[in-house]
């Protein structure tokens, strides 16, 4: 498996694997109803397509040639801050590396930040165990995970990476 920056032709694939990566992880906690509707919203093709031409930013997937198994969506927020959008791996392929794999890539995207910033759902207790072995730390809290708006509360994550 490698990693490899996202294309358009990726984006159906994504949107599919990202659609039951969320229902896997956070139907327990907002329930069935709301996960399809965020999924809706977030994981769509055309918001999908936004994120592939932000500025400052890169979308990697992880790809074994058969399948894609996972996905990472960061950009530059100042002069020295990244921050962590996304970092998703399909439920069947979680465990295996895929994740650090992801991290390893979007922590190396922005060579001139010191740091790298992330929002979690602090009950998505796999992901925050996972980015605490990885030396994340937490920083804050946000009431509005992932856009100004949402009423999801999370955890904010920092790693210094220099």
């Amino acid at each position: 498996m490698w990693i490899r920056t996202a294309s358009y032709d990726d984006l159906e694939t994504i949107s599919s694997m990202l659609t039951e990566t969320w229902h896997d992880t956070y139907d327990s906690i907002y329930g069935k109803e709301k996960v399809a509707e965020l999924t809706a919203a977030w994981h769509s093709v055309d918001a999908l397509k936004q994120r592939m031409t932000k500025p400052r930013s890169e979308f990697v997937v992880c790809d074994d040639g058969a399948e894609i198994s996972g996905m990472a969506f960061v950009s530059q927020i100042d002069a020295d801050t990244s921050m962590l959008h996304q970092l998703y791996v399909r439920p069947a392929a979680q465990g295996a590396g895929v994740g650090k794999k992801l991290l390893i890539e979007v922590e190396a995207c922005f060579p001139d930040v010191r740091k790298i910033r992330l929002e979690v759902e602090e009950a998505n207790d796999r992901a925050v165990d996972f980015y605490g072995r990885n030396g994340f730390k937490k920083a804050g809290t946000t009431p509005d995970c992932g856009v100004k708006g949402s009423g999801i509360p999370a955890v904010i994550m920092e790693k210094v990476i220099w």
